[in-house]
C-alpha cells in the first residue's frame, strides 16, 4: 500500500516555498491515460469539499481539517487498483501532483466552491477555482462544477449565468465537464438538497441546457429512488454520486450497483464516506466500490 513519509511531506513544504514553478511543470509531465477504462467505466475519488468550508464527515465536525492525514488516505485510494482518478481543487491537486499520486489517473479539476457552506450567498455560487482554461493548461483532464437550483433565492440567477459560461467555455476547449445538479431550498438556515426523483430529473433538465453546446457536458447525480426513470431524463454520459454507505452498506451497495446497470451511467464519484470510512479502512471501502463500477453489477453484493 503506497505511504507518504515524512521526507516527503518535507520535500511538498520545501517546493510550495522555494520552487512555486515546480508545480506547473509536475503537472505538465505526469503520465496520461485515456478518460475512460477499458470498460468504459470510471471511478473517481472526490476531495473538493474544504474550499467550500464543508471538514465534516457524518458526527465529527472537523474530520477533513488535517491536510496530511486527508493526503495520506488519498493516496491510499488512489494506489488501490480500479480507482481512475480524483477530483479536487488546485491547493490539492497541486500536493498531489508533487507526491506523485496524479501519475496516470484521470484529474477532474473543480471550479466553482464561492457558495460557502451556512453563507447567506451561498447560493451565489461563484467560480473561485479552476477556470476551463486553467484546467487546460494544468493537462488536467475533466472539469466539475456544481449547480444548485433554489427557486427562492436570487443568488441562482448568477449561479446559472457563470455556469452557462464555464459550460461554454469548456465545450471551446473541448474539455469534458462534469455538472452536478441539485433542486435546493432553505431549511432552518441551511440548504437542502431534494433528493427526490421528479427534483432530481427537473435538475438534470435544467443543467443539461447550460452553455452554447452540451458535447462535452456530462452529469453527475445522487442515487435516488426509481432510477431508471430518472435516467430516461437524460442522453448525456452520467456518473452516479454515492451516498454514505455507513448506516446500511447492504442496501446502499445494492442501490450502487443496480443503477451502475443503467444506460448512459458511466461510473461512480464518491467523496468523505469512503476516505473516512466508520472501521477506519480506506483501502477496504474504496475497493468494495471500484467493484461496483468495474465488474458485473448484477453480481450480489457482500460487505
Amino acid at each position: 500500500m503506497p505511504e507518504i513519509s515524512p521526507a516527503d511531506f518535507q520535500r511538498l513544504r520545501d517546493v510550495r516555498a522555494t520552487q512555486p514553478g515546480l508545480v506547473q511543470q509536475t503537472l505538465e509531465t505526469r503520465r496520461k491515460r485515456s478518460l475512460l477504462a477499458d470498460d468504459g467505466k470510471l471511478f473517481i475519488v472526490a476531495a473538493d469539499h474544504p474550499a467550500r468550508g464543508a471538514l465534516a464527515v457524518r458526527d465529527d465536525e472537523s474530520a477533513m481539517a488535517d491536510r496530511y492525514d486527508l493526503l495520506e488516505r488519498l493516496v491510499v485510494a488512489l494506489g488501490r487498483p480500479g480507482v481512475d482518478g480524483v477530483l479536487g481543487t488546485p491547493d490539492i491537486l497541486e500536493d498531489l501532483a508533487l507526491l506523485g499520486a496524479l501519475d496516470g489517473k484521470v484529474v477532474v479539476g473543480s471550479m466553482n466552491r464561492g457558495g460557502l457552506r451556512g453563507a447567506t450567498f451561498e447560493m451565489d455560487d461563484r467560480y473561485t477555482a479552476y477556470s476551463a482554461a486553467a484546467i487546460k493548461r494544468a493537462g488536467l483532464d475533466f472539469a466539475k462544477l456544481l449547480v444548485r437550483v433554489n427557486l427562492a433565492d436570487a443568488g441562482t440567477a448568477a449561479t446559472l449565468e457563470a455556469t452557462a459560461r464555464a459550460v461554454s467555455e469548456a465545450a471551446e476547449q473541448q474539455l469534458p465537464i462534469m455538472l452536478e445538479p441539485f433542486m435546493s431550498e432553505w431549511q432552518d438556515g441551511r440548504i437542502v438538497n431534494d433528493l427526490s426523483p421528479d427534483a432530481v430529473i427537473t435538475s438534470m433538465a435544467i443543467a443539461a441546457g447550460l452553455g452554447e453546446s452540451s458535447a462535452y457536458s456530462w452529469l453527475k447525480i445522487p442515487v435516488v429512488d426509481e432510477m431508471e426513470r430518472v435516467m430516461a431524463a437524460t442522453t448525456l454520459p452520467t456518473l452516479l454520486l454515492g451516498g454514505d454507505p455507513s448506516s446500511r452498506p447492504l442496501e446502499t451497495y445494492a442501490k450502487w450497483a443496480d443503477a451502475l446497470a443503467l444506460p448512459g451511467v458511466r461510473g461512480l464519484v464518491v467523496g468523505r464516506t469512503l476516505l473516512y470510512p466508520s472501521d477506519g479502512d480506506v483501502a477496504a471501502a474504496v475497493d468494495l466500490a471500484a467493484e461496483l463500477v468495474h465488474t458485473d453489477s448484477k453480481k450480489p453484493v457482500t460487505a
